[in-house]
């Protein structure tokens, strides 16, 4: 008779960086759940302005992490940079609840998108660290530990901050998230004795910039040969291919994080009368948490193996097409709530359901699944790079969803309209680079949990 060999324990540590995490996403997602409702109600934007003044603060977080990863792997290494910018995350917060004015609002959301995107990058990584033993399984039961409780803090948060803006004031709104700021910084400072703690390192002479410079200058990559081993130019390779899997993923960006402007309005103009209670328009994004949360088990346990049962094999590219097709149908429905709404009296907010579903699943299929892909395909050394780029496509497609609310050629449905055209012509130049990819065989290792 055999035994397998006993579970290794979870680090005592990692319960300081859990609740650190969820905290730190009760705070970020609890502000942002309000923060184009209090810019069109208490700071005079017209609708499109607040949308794209959301947008371009979204963009700001998803292009800090390139700077925080850089910062902590080359001078402060990961506990300091998460130490040191969570002060001025906490210091944002403050700075919006005590400044009620345009100027604030900047200040503000500048300290916040310096501290959540500056840490995002080392706050998972971090929490990996702290598994000595290296082993996979453990690091695994460390990320989905980390990724519940990203949507405990952000479900909690979306629940309760809209209700304070609703019925308290806009400074309570943003005075409990800088709270919970503050002490998701004080139990991480807490945890300090007992964390593994890798130093910084120096630059790497093979990294992706420096054989990326090298082949610019040399124009060609092959020519990179001469000063850069074999495995670091095939590696650059493996990330530029990877890139052309991405770019087509930044128009799912520019339509996901518009649940917390353009829908989150959308919402304020329906009848939020549910079951005889009158729910806040800020409140309606907890739908995408909680579908999320179900459809994950849902699509692993009984969607995959059903159909692999029927012969047709599920891969990363595969799910990620499905996904960037079914996102199209969340802006169809979005439009089809705002016809029912220009027609005659506001229908009920449960009519928004349905896009939310649809954004739900397309969040499943393409952006649970685009860093398994990425990190099965990229080299070790290049997995920085990989989760940089990622970074990228979340940032550009925010700053694309900006520019095309400021200059506010659409409005009502033609405006959902434009982004469902938009999602699926992205959707089919998506299936067409998935088609061509060649996929290469790497030894998956275990992603961290990068929860948006």
């Amino acid at each position: 008779m055999t035994s397998s060999a006993p579970r290794e324990k979870l680090p005592r540590q990692i319960a300081f960086l859990a609740w650190n995490e969820a905290a730190e996403r009760f705070s970020y997602y609890g502000m942002t759940s309000i923060l184009a409702l209090h810019m069109a109600r208490n700071l005079g934007f017209a609708e499109n302005k607040a949308v794209a003044a959301f947008q371009i603060f979204t963009f700001a977080v998803y292009f800090m992490p390139m700077i925080g990863a850089f910062v902590a792997d080359r001078f402060w290494g990961r506990y300091r940079t998460i130490l040191v910018l969570s002060l001025g995350y906490v210091a944002g917060h403050a700075t919006l609840a005590a400044w009620e004015s345009r100027a604030g609002l900047v200040a503000g959301l500048a300290l916040i998108a310096i501290g959540a995107g500056g840490i995002k990058p080392c706050a998972s990584a971090f929490a990996g660290d702290q598994v000595v033993s290296g082993d996979r399984e453990t690091v695994s039961r460390v990320y989905d530990l980390y990724y519940w409780m990203i949507n405990l803090g952000s479900t909690a948060s979306t629940i309760l901050i809209p209700l304070l803006l609703d019925h308290v004031s806009a400074r309570a709104a943003f005075g409990v998230p800088g709270l919970a700021m503050a002490a998701a910084l004080l139990v991480f400072w807490v945890g300090r004795r007992r964390y593994v703690k890798p130093p910084p390192v120096p630059g790497d002479r093979h990294g992706f910039f420096r054989v990326a410079a090298t082949a610019l200058a040399r124009r060609g990559l092959d020519a990179a040969r001469g000063e850069h081993p074999a495995e670091a130019v095939d590696g650059v390779r493996a990330v530029l291919r990877i890139s052309s899997v991405f770019a087509p993923c930044a128009i799912f960006w520019a339509l996901f994080f518009q649940y917390g402007s353009s829908w989150t309005f959308q919402a304020e103009k329906l009848d939020r009368v549910v079951l005889g209670l009158t729910i806040s328009a800020g409140q309606v994004s907890t739908l995408n948490a909680l579908f999320v949360l179900s459809l994950i088990p849902v699509f692993a346990l009984w969607i995959y193996p059903a159909i692999e049962r029927r012969g047709v094999r599920v891969t990363p590219l595969g799910k990620m097409t499905v996904g960037m097709f079914v996102t199209v149908l969340s802006f169809v429905a979005a439009a089809f709530v705002q016809a029912a709404m220009d027609r005659g009296p506001a229908p009920n907010v449960a009519w928004q359901v349905p896009q939310y579903l649809f954004l739900s699943v397309g969040e499943v299929l393409v952006s649970v699944t685009a860093l398994e892909f990425a990190y099965t395909q990229a080299p070790a050394r290049m997995k920085s790079a990989i989760m940089g780029l990622w970074y990228v496509t979340i940032a550009a497609g925010s700053l694309l969803t900006a520019l095309v609310a400021w200059l506010n050629r659409f409005q009502g449905v033609a405006y959902f309209g434009f982004f469902a055209a938009l999602m699926l012509g992205a959707a089919f130049a998506f299936a067409l680079v998935a088609r061509r990819y060649r996929r290469v065989q790497a030894a998956p290792q275990p992603e961290p949990a990068t929860g948006v």
